[in-house]
């Protein structure tokens, strides 16, 4: 009986702790709140920017920046209209290019944005950034982080919120935590979920749309991944981390529609 009761009470408060991804409505367990998560995830970044080489205030780095700030003000005037406001809450945005030869960019809770100088050649300028961009921010308004932080919580038996589980195990919180951002021993991001990927793609295109980006430039950017990847050697991690491009390149394909209407209204 006892067992019983446990086991109601455990799915009553996954039930009662799920939350709506925006556009794509599918549901996701989130046992914790952005208020929780987004001071961790801030140190992080800090810490991550401390240890690397900045190069912001290069041709490069600058062109991070401005993509960054205007797929932010999309990605703003979106939630507006769809009524997601509360998915920025809290959000200080930030955006900076890493010196690494890595092929990768990633985005942590809150808006804290790193591109690595690898990626660049193949984003070549300011629209295949935006692809890069608006995917990644996708990942943070999409709260892919907390719900995998929720997921590790759950599985591990730390029901209760953020700060019960630090009380009830601080060094298994921690590890949960960094793996849910993204962080291993390494700097770089560990793969999301495929239909975490699928929800970035269809977020991402719009708002790199939004942003007065063509969302033609998508396709073509994954063309160059792939050509990144074709010479046999180990694939770059930005691309290890997502599906195979020619899946994603039929998917952004089929999205192509809506991503022109949204692009024709909001060109510069």
């Amino acid at each position: 009986m006892i067992k019983k009761v446990i086991v109601f009470l455990f799915l009553g408060i996954i039930i009662y702790s799920c939350a709506k991804v925006p556009v794509s409505g599918r549901r996701q367990l989130s046992i914790i709140g952005n208020s929780e998560i987004l001071p961790l995830s801030y140190d992080q970044y800090s810490q991550v920017m401390d240890e690397s080489k900045v190069v912001t205030n290069t041709p490069d780095g600058q062109m991070v920046v401005n993509v960054g700030k205007r797929i932010a003000s999309a990605v703003e005037r979106y939630l507006k209209e769809k009524n997601y406001t509360e998915a920025t809450e809290g959000f200080a945005w930030e955006f900076n290019l890493i010196e690494s030869d890595q092929v990768n960019a990633w985005c942590m809770p809150g808006g804290k944005v790193a591109f690595y100088t690898g990626i660049m050649p193949i984003c070549q300028d300011e629209a295949g950034i935006a692809v890069v961009m608006g995917h990644e921010v996708a990942h943070a308004i999409a709260n892919h982080a907390r719900e995998r932080m929720s997921q590790g919580m759950v599985a591990n038996g730390l029901l209760g919120g953020l700060q019960a589980a630090m009380g009830q195990n601080p060094t298994l919180t921690q590890t949960i935590f960094l793996q849910a951002v993204g962080f291993g021993g390494q700097v770089g991001m560990l793969k999301f979920s495929r239909d975490q990927e699928l929800e970035a793609d269809q977020l991402g295109l719009i708002f790199s749309s939004m942003a007065g980006y063509d969302p033609r430039e998508a396709p073509e950017f994954w063309k160059r991944m792939e050509a990144q990847a074709g010479d046999g050697a180990r694939p770059p991690e930005f691309l290890s981390t997502h599906p195979g491009p020619n899946r994603r390149i039929e998917r952004l394909e089929e999205q192509m529609p809506d991503a022109m209407e949204y692009y024709e209204k909001n060109k510069r």
